[in-house]
C-alpha cells in the first residue's frame, strides 16, 4: 500500500457539491483517510474565470502510480472534466502531488507535483493535513514548503468551509 496525496479543483458548477462526490468516487481508487477543509481560490495563469474551491485528500492505495493516475483521470471524466487549453475552467481538477516518497519522471505523470512548490491553493490544504510531510526532492517539509510563500500569494486562498464538508448534504 501507498500514501498518496491529491490535490482536488472546481471552479464550473456546484464546486462543493461536486469536490464531495469527487472525494466519493476517489475511494473506489483506495482508502481516503483525511480530508483538507474546503478553501476558495483565485485563479492562477487564465484568470478571467470564477474562482475555484481546492483540498487535499489523502489515499491509500494499492494501486501503481500510473494506474491512479488513469484512476483520477476517469474520475475527472465522469465529472465532465474538458481540456480545451492550459488553465481553463474546469468542473473537477485531480492532481497527484506525492505517491510516497518517490520521485517519478515519466511522460504522462511527475511527482512530486513539479509546480506544488509554487500553489499557495496547493500547499494551505496541504499543510493542514500532513504539514510534516517531507518533499522527497526538496529535503524540505510541506510546513517550511508553505513559509516560503509570500503573504500576497498565500492571501488568495481564503477558508471556505469546515473540515467536516465531506459529510454535509
Amino acid at each position: 500500500m501507498a500514501d498518496a496525496y491529491l490535490s482536488l479543483g472546481a471552479n464550473l458548477g456546484d464546486r462543493a457539491a461536486t469536490l464531495r462526490r469527487a472525494v466519493s468516487d476517489l475511494a473506489t481508487l483506495g482508502t481516503v483517510t483525511r480530508v483538507s477543509s474546503l478553501y476558495e481560490t483565485d485563479p492562477v495563469g487564465y484568470v478571467d474565470q470564477p474562482n475555484f474551491l481546492n483540498a487535499v485528500v489523502a489515499l491509500e492505495t494499492g494501486l501503481e502510480p500510473l494506474d491512479l493516475l488513469a484512476g483520477t483521470s476517469a474520475i475527472e471524466q465522469a465529472h465532465g472534466r474538458e481540456r480545451s487549453f492550459k488553465n481553463a475552467p474546469r468542473t473537477l481538477d485531480i492532481d497527484i502531488l506525492f505517491y510516497d516518497d518517490r520521485t517519478i519522471a515519466e511522460r504522462q505523470l511527475v511527482v512530486p507535483h513539479p509546480r506544488l512548490v509554487e500553489r499557495a491553493f496547493v500547499l494551505v490544504p496541504l499543510a493542514e493535513i500532513a504539514p510534516d510531510l517531507p518533499h522527497p526532492a526538496l529535503r524540505t517539509t510541506v510546513r517550511d514548503l508553505l513559509k516560503q510563500l509570500s503573504d500576497e500569494e498565500r492571501s488568495g486562498v481564503r477558508l471556505f468551509t469546515a473540515p467536516n464538508w465531506i459529510a454535509q448534504e
